[in-house]
Parts: structure tokens; sequence; C-alpha cells
């Protein structure tokens, strides 16, 4: 007999619950976003109120619908799949973006941005070592604080309807269900506030949705082969860290640079694309989610 718990119908309306009471929390602070064009609403920022919706969600649904909040993945897990969380989004970000500086389409270094960055640290030293410390203590106590906001997504994306997902889905349909709803999350955001570089916004759109549905797959599968939704939160934490607070700001606009840059330009989503396919080869090797063990948070093979 099929586990009421488990069952597809079951599952559904878990998904549907979660998905319901994530566009109630997220509609007030779109409103906000779109009323004011941007995402720094002052004192307070909306786009750390919009990144703790999610999380917000599954935990509200975990109680609704009486799932265990252990069944979300809280566990560690091996520590090799958190290094390679961290390392695999400055691999396909540092690639278009070097791709750009010795292309000249865009330009390295922006000079000012590393002397604001000299002097609001206080520091009197070469524009190298400035560059090289600047990287150092942003890939580590930054990467901390980029942590406490993506952690409010991946409580809810991948400690909650990944598993949920993959539970009635393969692991390809997983990762596109999940592209979908991640893109949608963000379309407010990108169209009608200031969450974007300043491009056409109709290929922000074309180049942000590719690049989500690309680390979706590379999401899912770290989700599914660690079972722990740390990997997500290091994934988002370290892609947001390099692309958002040091690779963009040490760029310099020649023209024409934002339609290859960030996450709205032609570079991230082409190279995302390509680690994406690369996981998706190695879908094989990923446990079934049939099922899965609240207690261990380790998923069970069918």
């Amino acid at each position: 007999m099929e586990n009421t718990l488990t069952s597809k119908p079951e599952i559904r309306k878990n998904i549907a619950t979660y998905l319901g009471l994530t566009l109630l929390l997220c509609i007030p602070v779109y409103y906000m976003c779109i009323r004011t064009g941007q995402l720094g609403g002052g004192a307070i920022s909306y786009a750390m109120i919009i990144m703790w919706c999610p999380a917000i969600a599954a935990l509200l649904t975990c109680r609704i619908r009486k799932i265990p909040i252990a069944s979300l993945g809280w566990k560690w897990g091996l520590t090799k799949y958190q290094l390679l969380a961290f390392a695999i989004p400055l691999l396909y970000s540092a690639v278009p973006y070097l791709v750009v500086w010795i292309s000249g389409v865009g330009g390295f270094y922006n000079h000012e941005f590393v002397a604001e960055t000299a002097k609001g640290m206080g520091w009197n030293l070469p524009d190298g070592l400035v560059i090289f410390l600047y990287i150092l203590l942003m890939g580590s106590f930054g990467m901390i604080r980029s942590m406490s906001s993506a952690l409010g997504e991946e409580i809810g994306w991948r400690g909650f309807l990944t598993p949920q997902l993959a539970k009635m889905n393969s692991y390809t349909s997983t990762s596109l269900w999940m592209g979908v709803i991640w893109s949608l999350y963000h379309y407010p955001l990108l169209l009608f506030s200031n969450y974007n570089t300043g491009g056409p916004k109709w290929l922000a759109l074309i180049c942000f949705t590719v690049m989500i549905f690309a680390c979706c797959f590379i999401f899912t599968w770290f989700r599914m082969k660690s079972g722990s939704l740390w990997t997500g939160v290091i994934l988002h934490a370290s892609h947001n860290l390099f692309i958002q607070a040091i690779l963009t700001p040490l760029t310099i606009d020649n023209g024409k640079t934002i339609y290859y840059i960030d996450e709205f330009g032609i570079g991230l989503p082409i190279a995302t694309s390509i680690v994406a396919f690369y996981f998706w080869r190695k879908r094989k090797e990923l446990p079934s989610l049939q099922e899965e063990d609240s207690s261990s948070n380790t998923p069970i093979t069918a």
C-alpha cells in the first residue's frame, strides 16, 4: 500500500501549499520593489526580505502539512560536495569574465572601484595588493554574509521544493520545473525594478532565464547527491559573491560590456550551460528520492 504521506496527491498538495504561501509572502515585497523601482528600500533591504520568503513559506508548509522540518536536509553531508559547491560558481563565472577582459569587450581593472575599496578599508597599498586582499576577504568573510541571504532561498528551493519534486519526477524534470519556478520568482524584480545591469530588458530576461535553468541542473544534482541543503546555500552564496561583489565591480565598461557580463549578459548563460550539461551527463550517479529518510536526511534508493 502506498504511504499517504508520500503519495503523489499528497506531494502535489505539499508543493501547491508551498508555492501559494511563497507567492503570498512575496507579493507585498514585489509591490514595494515595483513602486520604488529598486531593491534597496532605504534602511531595509527588500532583496533580503524577498530572499527569505521561500524559507518562511517552507517552514509554514511543514507545519501545515505535518512534514518534519528535519527532512529539509540540514545535515552537512560530505565536505567534498561543499567545497565543490564553493568552487564551481568561481569556475563558471571567472571564465567568461576572463574572455571579456582578454578580448577587450570589457576592461580589467576598474581603478575607481579599487581606489574606493582601498580608501574604505584604510589601505595605502599598491592596486594589485588591494585587489588580492579584497578578493581574499570577500571570498572568506564576505562569503559568510552572502550565505546569510542565500540560506533564505535555499531552505525553500533546495531544502523543501527540490526533494518534493524529485519524489515524483526524474532529475531532468525536477531541474526543469525548478528552472520555471525560480525564473518566475525573479521576473517581477528583473522587469520592474533595478535588478539588472541597465541593458535591454529583453536580453536580460533571456540571458537570466537560460542561466537560471542551467544553474538548476547544477543545484539539483548537488542536492540529490549530497542529501544536504547546504550545497545549495554555498552554491548560491558563491555565485552571488563572485559575480556581484567581485568580478562585475572589477570590470571596466567599454560601452557594450553590459551585454556580456553579469547575470544579464550572454557570457554567464553559456558557461553555466556547459557546466549543467556536464552534471546532466552524470545524472545516473544520483539516488532516487521517491522516499526520504527524515531522520538522516539522506536519500534512499528505490
